[in-house]
């Protein structure tokens, strides 16, 4: 049976980072009128969706995803003027703006929390999770994502409450409808406002184990508590309600982040009934650098090897077929940059590496995402010491490993953040060549990334050869072919170690991709049998080809009739 033909399958989305994507007033922080004057930028790249992460009040303890008001703007990014003018502008571009919906948690600071914590029977108390000690301790071992206990003590009541994240971020108690009914409200009142879809921050831990047993000690401290709180009982039971009492009565793009989730958890997400999701995101290719060679927890010094990432990738493509929609994404504000996690960010790779990553996620199956800056080749950056370091994350990573239990070396600590911390994502976006890239006329409020001077939107928009304009033209190419949206995916090549290889086919055409993910010459001839048999060349990052290699770095996709 076909697929179902809806926008945001044929969508490419682009995730702006608000607090670093451009400053319009010079206080080091980006911020929604930074967002509208670049507009233009956008719609030449020619995506068709921003995914805005977290604008509402917030104090910032988790930059943004702490929210303490809903319906109002934070205060660092403008006004809720700002925000209609640039919906406005966006929309009259035809870029349709999708919200980040944080609704596992609010922050301590939201009016919500403030009465729970004030007394046992206060009316807003079962809008959170509080529970009685356990031998005068925490109810259980859990470990936050964010390092130490995911339960915090409220001496004005004597019990616990549970904070997945940081202590500044209570989750929400979604067995209660009271809860339910609120959060619902306010997704229609944003959809009244005309947005075109929600981003689901951790939408998979909405429903906990009611039992909430003590986790399996990975580290030798806490328990991990993600089989408790990932895909719990009744997460599938809410968002069937979520979607009939909002979703279904607007034409929205909804995806969500589903920590935790299998093949066939995402079928029931984003199951092509339409009642709860259009997509989720999965985190199995990331999480690849986090396993066997880690130094403690997901911090790593390793790279993912091209075959385990294949595996991922294509079993999500080969498995979801016909079931559920995939997303499609390199890396976004939580994850590392694209071509120095995947590619070879190099000053002599860096270029083709990440032209080949696109090559290689933008031919494939489901709604494709780009992070600001990837469309530049944007890298990591390198943390001296941990005043470098914004991201709570990483800086309590640092506290309990390295300062607290002594299980990691200052140095090693460093160069793990090197590889993964979310803040390489966070430097703000270069837009020229001047003093701060262009972000800001003040002092930025994080360091931006030393090869701004070569890496920036100027010199690419100057440059024909450059990543921005491969972006460009992989974009048009997807509009411009329903194969590459909706053709169904076989994988090629499937024992090579070095090239990843597929073809999708649809309605008598054949699309074949053939990438190779190393700096050093490979043997195929997987491309010129296939230009032999009529096929033409719709796009490749090398001008000059050699018969039967794919060089470093190459990346070939061919067209042509079955």
């Amino acid at each position: 049976m076909p697929d179902k033909r809806v926008w945001w399958k044929e969508a490419v989305i682009y995730q702006i980072y608000p607090r670093s994507f451009a400053d319009s007033n010079g206080d080091g922080i980006g911020d929604l009128n930074g967002i509208t004057e670049h507009l233009p930028y956008l719609a030449e790249l020619g995506i068709d969706v921003i995914w805005l992460s977290p604008v509402y009040q917030s104090p910032n303890d988790d930059n943004g995803y702490d929210i303490s008001d809903y319906r109002a703007i934070m205060s660092e990014f403008g006004t809720m003027e700002d925000f209609d003018r640039m919906l406005e502008k966006a929309h009259s571009l035809g870029i349709r703006i999708v919200m980040d919906l944080v609704v596992n948690h609010t922050s301590d600071e939201h009016a919500w929390f403030v009465e729970s914590r004030k007394s046992r029977d206060n009316p807003y108390r079962d809008y959170y999770i509080w529970k009685d000690p356990r031998d005068g301790k925490e109810p259980n071992n859990w470990q936050s994502c964010f390092s130490g206990s995911a339960w915090q003590l409220d001496e004005a009541t004597g019990m616990y409450y549970l904070h997945c994240f940081s202590r500044k971020q209570p989750d929400l108690n979604w067995e209660n409808p009271k809860v339910r009914d609120e959060v619902f409200d306010m997704m229609t009142w944003w959809c009244e406002k005309g947005i075109d879809g929600f981003r689901m921050d951790v939408i998979s831990m909405i429903s906990k184990d009611p039992a909430y047993p003590d986790g399996q000690v990975t580290d030798g401290i806490y328990g991990d508590m993600t089989p408790f709180v990932c895909n719990g009982p009744h997460v599938h039971e809410y968002l069937q309600e979520m979607n009939r009492r909002v979703l279904s009565r607007y034409d929205l793009l909804t995806v969500g982040e589903a920590a935790g989730v299998t093949i066939e958890e995402a079928k029931k997400y984003a199951n092509k009934e339409g009642t709860e999701l259009g997509m989720v995101f999965q985190f199995e290719h990331t999480d690849l650098l986090a396993a066997g060679n880690n130094v403690v927890g997901k911090w790593t010094l390793s790279r993912p090897s091209m075959p385990a990432v294949r595996a991922v990738l294509n079993k999500w493509q080969i498995q979801l077929e016909g079931e559920a929609w995939n997303s499609l994404y390199w890396d976004n504000h939580d994850q590392p940059r694209a071509v120095s996690r995947f590619g070879n960010d190099s000053p002599q790779w860096r270029e083709t590496s990440a032209k080949m990553l696109a090559t290689c996620l933008h031919m494939m199956k489901g709604t494709p995402y780009i992070y600001q800056g990837e469309e530049l080749g944007m890298t990591n950056t390198h943390f001296r010491s941990l005043a470098d370091c914004r991201d709570i994350e990483e800086i309590n990573a640092y506290r309990q490993y390295v300062e607290e239990h002594h299980m990691v070396e200052p140095e090693v600590m460093l160069r793990c953040f090197d590889r993964v911390a979310r803040d390489n994502a966070r430097t703000p976006m270069q837009w020229d060549d001047s003093l701060h890239a262009g972000f800001t006329t003040g002092t930025p409020w994080i360091p931006v990334n030393p090869n701004y001077t070569q890496i920036n939107a100027k010199a690419a928009l100057a440059d024909p050869d450059s990543v921005f304009y491969y972006y460009q033209k992989l974009i048009a190419l997807r509009h411009a072919n329903p194969v590459i949206v909706y053709g169904r995916f076989h994988e090629l090549l499937g024992d090579s170690t070095t090239i990843y290889a597929y073809e999708r086919v649809l309605d008598g055409k054949i699309l074949t991709v053939a990438c190779n993910w190393t700096d050093q010459p490979q043997q195929c001839s997987l491309i010129d049998e296939r230009l032999a048999d009529g096929g033409e060349e719709l796009i490749s990052n090398y001008k000059a080809h050699r018969e039967g290699i794919l060089q470093p770095y190459e990346a070939r996709v061919v067209s042509g009739d079955l």
